[in-house]
Parts: structure tokens; C-alpha cells; sequence
């Protein structure tokens, strides 16, 4: 390796090696997410009914709140994902930071906000 190489690295003009990662990830969340999603529909399928009572008991039980919340973190992982992608290719500057730290902020944000939501009536909604 000559220090040219060593250069276009520190100034982002070859390769940073992070490429094969972060496909690895996208696939692998792809088929978590392919797993849990199959899961959540054939679960959802299976209710009795769709009223509030009995998707609240439905969800109150562990068998349920644990594949959800690994659901809604392996989308939101793979959302981020692949929108960092897109704005890879076609922001640059300080366009480029500002929406990676936007879509930093959006995706934990939604990820947090559905987690709780699934552990509050995980943890709460059985009746007493």
C-alpha cells in the first residue's frame, strides 16, 4: 500500500472497506425481517377478533411482545439502512451530515417510541 492510497482514504477517494458490512447487514435484517413479518401476519391472522381488548390481551403476553419489538428493530435498523444508501449518493456537503444525523434521529426515534408502546401494554395490559 503507498501513501497515495493511504491518502484517498483519509480524503474519501477509495474504497473505506465498511461496503461488504454493511451489505451483510442489509441482508441479514432482510430476512429477519421476512421471518417476523410472516410471523406477524399469520399471528394477526389468527385472532379471534380485532377489538382493543383482544389485541391488548394478545399482546400482553410474551410470546408476542418479543418477536414484535425484535420486528420493529430489525425494520428500523434496515429502514436506516437503506436510506443511508440513497443519501450516500446523492447529498453532498453539509447536506449530506445534517441528513444523516436527520435520519439518525428519525429512526431511533421511531424505534423507541413503538418499543416502549409494545413493552407499556406488554407489561400493564394484563387484566387484574
Amino acid at each position: 500500500m503507498g501513501a497515495g492510497t493511504r491518502l484517498g482514504r483519509v480524503r474519501g477517494l477509495g474504497s473505506a472497506k465498511e461496503g461488504a458490512h454493511h451489505w451483510w447487514h442489509q441482508r441479514l435484517t432482510a430476512g429477519a425481517n421476512l421471518f417476523l413479518m410472516l410471523w406477524f401476519m399469520i399471528a394477526v391472522a389468527r385472532l379471534n377478533s380485532y377489538d382493543f381488548e383482544t389485541v391488548r390481551l394478545w399482546l400482553s403476553s410474551a410470546w408476542v411482545a418479543v418477536p414484535l419489538t425484535l420486528l420493529v428493530a430489525s425494520v428500523c435498523y434496515h429502514f436506516r439502512l437503506g436510506l443511508q444508501v440513497v443519501i450516500e449518493d446523492y447529498q453532498h456537503g453539509a447536506d449530506r451530515v445534517i441528513a444523516m444525523v436527520l435520519l439518525n434521529f428519525f429512526t431511533a426515534g421511531v424505534a423507541a417510541v413503538a418499543i416502549f408502546s409494545i413493552l407499556r401494554v406488554a407489561f400493564t395490559g394484563m387484566p387484574k
